[in-house]
């Protein structure tokens, strides 16, 4: 019998014999030629991976080709979808751009544990989020592209397991976003009132990345900020201190912190591009914070545990006194049935162009 079992990834555990079978579904050509892709039209939906039985997804690679000239917000319209063990609503719901680890409909080259953009400019997009289930697992793309077909290369390596333990979570990711977020004018307010003074208690106003229910862990997310505050002095878009609500818990939360950066492991307002297995800043957001800023936190080693619900939020500027374009991707395990959610129609999912 074989099953998830109780080994790791590290290099120390690659030794212990496994006992799975390795399969993949590729968009490779089966008939032996070069024509290794899908071509998905506009409105079109192409499954990727329709699996039977148990197993667990443990790698996806993707590349994506747009068939004419681009149109420029592609990777917010490739939507894309999961569904573990038959469920009736997909427990992925993120456009494919977001969901491998930068938003704005942006591809740099960066390296985390988890998610890769790969060269050549960040166009080889990876996963390796493991992903189990105990009866199938279905992958799936819809394009919401308005006149271009895209050419779509893929690989999703899984294993196979005669039955999964239990105990295991469920795989789930989902993308929202405020355009603007509700904050307010500065008026009549010193640049240093508006982005460092005032109170926020209780947190209601806060942007949120997560709002799930059941039992389960959050591991991460990835934050996108456009700054739209036109203002020759300090424009920092950040001071929003990350607020967590476990299981239904009130202000304070357990886990309140102290900052934008601080939550994603940087300090002092960064302009610099970095990038860490567990945290980075893939766009800096150049001078003043004017460009596009996406910024990823993956609590790998530090799990959010949550028994009922978890509710993950971060203030949108100091007492969320900012009124930016914020979008973001929260990754979670958790049981099932889950929290239903939604995503945005695709012209409200695209990119602020300056």
């Amino acid at each position: 019998m074989s099953f998830y079992g109780n080994f790791g990834s590290s290099l120390r555990d690659l030794p212990r014999l496994r006992s799975s079978r390795r399969r993949r579904a590729s968009s490779g050509d089966q008939t032996g030629g070069n024509d290794d892709r899908l071509t998905i039209a506009p409105g079109e939906t192409a499954t990727l991976a329709d699996i039977r039985g148990a197993g667990n997804i443990n790698h996806i690679w993707v590349t994506i080709a747009p068939e004419g000239s681009a149109e420029p917000d592609y990777l917010r319209r490739l939507v894309l979808r999961m569904y573990w063990d038959g469920e009736p609503e997909p427990s992925v719901l993120v456009p494919i751009g977001d969901f491998f680890g930068i938003g704005h409909g942006r591809t740099v080259n960066f390296v985390s544990a988890p998610l890769q953009m790969s060269p050549q400019d960040g166009k080889g997009f990876n996963c390796i989020f493991q992903m189990p289930f105990a009866s199938g697992a279905r992958i799936e793309v819809a394009s919401e592209l308005e006149r271009e077909n895209v050419h779509f290369y893929y690989y999703v390596d899984y294993e196979q397991f005669d039955t999964l333990e239990d105990g295991l979570g469920r795989f789930h990711a989902q993308w929202r976003r405020e355009n603007p977020t509700d904050g307010v004018p500065d008026h009549g307010q010193s640049n240093e009132e508006y982005l460092g003074q005032g109170e926020n208690i209780g947190g209601e106003g806060n942007y949120t990345i997560l709002e799930a229910e059941g039992r389960g862990h959050y591991v991460g997310c990835v934050l996108n900020v456009q700054n739209l505050r036109d203002s020759p002095e300090w424009n920092w878009y950040g001071e929003g201190d990350d607020m967590i609500f476990i299981d239904g818990e009130r202000w304070p939360p357990s886990l309140h912190g102290t900052g934008t950066e601080d939550y994603f492991n940087t300090a002092w307002a960064p302009t610099q591009e970095y990038h860490a297995p567990y945290h980075g800043v893939t766009l800096p957001g150049g001078e003043n914070w004017a460009e596009p800023v996406s910024l990823y936190r993956f609590h790998i080693e530090d799990p959010v545990t949550f028994e009922r619900s978890v509710r993950v939020t971060i203030e949108h500027g100091h007492a969320n006194k900012r009124s930016d374009d914020i979008s973001s991707t929260a990754y979670w395990y958790q049981t099932e049935p889950h929290r239903s959610f939604d995503l945005l129609p695709a012209p409200e999912r695209a990119p602020q162009r300056k």
